[in-house]
């Protein structure tokens, strides 16, 4: 029997045969990928993703709920006074050297003439860390010794800089200023704005009777009233957050702090009855929601477990805390406390504080600092805050320099170098001391 002839073979030419490879590839499935789009979005932003969903999806309904009139954000706290009320402590962490350094910048772009620009400097000292002006404007017109329609008009063109309410004399002026920024600074809102004492109470069927219009009208005025900001300077503070809707709110409670979730800001997902296309995806998208909001909210419980001292004194208290340590607590992976405080914000009565701002790992400690005993090491969040404070509170004619700044945190409690000092002022927006000189006002 004859034998089959060998392949042919050219040289150069390699045998065919089959190889079998092995490669690793990770592919997300679409419930995995909404998940983790979900932890990284905010309020806002979750808000606009459900939106989307909702119009592609007739199985899935949205509502938002109404705010209750009378529950306001913790930030509201204490604005419905004369004054902001609440005690030094509050003025402390709200401190903001940068607030300074904006407006007088500003001032500068202004162009006035030298008259006008001396009284708005004047004003510029009578400045509050909130943003409102802290005397009347006779105090400020006879100590620049000029008269008071002189600084009227002057406090017209300051009124002006942005962000708006800035430079206001009360509640009242401080939000029609960001009404009339807005577009909205209507007959409605000046209704609404003549009885605020009312609106606090929740009264709105009386304002509405008061003034002649309807409660649905008061009510869409409650609604954008509620979104503006009383202390439009603080968002110049260390760690403050942009002015919105927070995605968790921090309250002092019968037993201590107490958070959360701002459901105000939080569409409500509504799955219609029955069988059909698009109810298991709508399912779906209702726990993968509830998910998010059940981790934010647990992260939101332990950081606030953890840094009771900043929500009572402030961001100076703060203590060290890295996403581990949250991360452990909570049998969660890092990556997952990473994503779920992106851009989240925590509304405190002490401000509105970005999430990812308050970590920070522990600068060691002095054992010489505290009279020979030993310093627990400072948040490095708490160090910049510290800064702050201390620029917020300087001679404005004397500033403190790098230096001084370096020895005042060292006698806080942390051996930090003079350049490490000048990336944390860089860091909180605060220009060296030779830009921050202010001459006096001549009285």
């Amino acid at each position: 029997m004859p034998q089959a002839a060998p392949p042919l073979s050219l040289p150069g030419m390699k045998s065919p045969g089959i190889k079998v490879t092995q490669s690793q590839r990770l592919q997300l499935n679409t419930s995995l990928q909404a998940s983790i789009r979900l932890l990284r979005a905010d309020a806002s932003g979750l808000t606009l993703y459900l939106e989307e969903q909702a119009a592609e999806n007739p199985a899935i309904r949205l509502e938002t709920p109404a705010p209750a009139p009378g529950e306001w954000l913790p930030r509201w706290q204490g604005a419905w006074s004369s004054g902001l009320g609440g005690d030094a402590m509050d003025r402390v962490a709200s401190a903001a050297p940068s607030l300074v350094s904006h407006v007088v910048q500003e001032i500068t772009r202004l162009d006035l003439p030298p008259p006008d620009r001396r009284i708005a400097l004047a004003l510029v000292e009578a400045l509050e860390p909130s943003g409102w002006l802290g005397v009347p404007l006779s105090t400020i017109a006879a100590a620049a010794r000029v008269p008071v329609p002189a600084v009227e008009s002057v406090l017209d063109r300051v009124q002006r800089i942005d962000p708006p309410g800035l430079f206001a004399r009360n509640l009242r002026e401080c939000l029609f200023l960001q009404a009339r920024d807005e577009g909205f600074a209507d007959t409605v809102l000046t209704t609404v704005l003549a009885h605020l004492d009312l609106l606090a109470k929740g009264e709105l069927a009386r304002i509405a009777r008061l003034g002649g219009i309807t409660e649905a009208e008061v009510e869409g005025c409650f609604r954008r009233i509620r979104r503006l900001d009383p202390k439009p300077g603080a968002r110049f503070a260390a760690h403050a957050a942009p002015v919105r809707e927070p995605d968790l709110l921090v309250r002092q409670g019968e037993t201590g702090w107490e958070v959360s979730l701002n459901r105000s800001a939080l569409p409500t997902i509504t799955v219609e009855v029955g069988r059909g296309p698009g109810r298991a995806a709508a399912r779906t998208l209702a726990r993968l929601v509830d998910s998010r909001n059940a981790t934010l909210l647990r992260v939101g419980q332990e950081i606030s477990r953890r840094q009771v001292a900043a929500l009572d004194r402030g961001l100076t208290a703060l203590s060290p805390m890295t996403m581990a340590d949250v991360a452990r607590a909570l049998d969660l992976h890092e990556s997952t406390i990473s994503r779920i405080v992106a851009g989240v914000a925590m509304d405190t009565p002490l401000g509105t504080w970005w999430l990812r701002a308050l970590f920070g790992g522990a600068r060691g400690g002095d054992t010489e600092a505290a009279g020979g005993v030993e310093a627990v090491g400072l948040s490095v969040a708490a160090l910049r805050a510290r800064l702050a404070q201390a620029v917020a509170a300087e001679d404005p004619a004397h500033p403190l320099s790098d230096a001084a700044l370096t020895a005042h945190l060292t006698a806080a409690g942390a051996n930090v170098a003079r350049r490490t000092v000048a990336d944390y002022r860089k860091a909180l927006g605060i220009p060296p001391a030779h830009r921050r000189r202010r001459t006096p006002v001549a009285g």
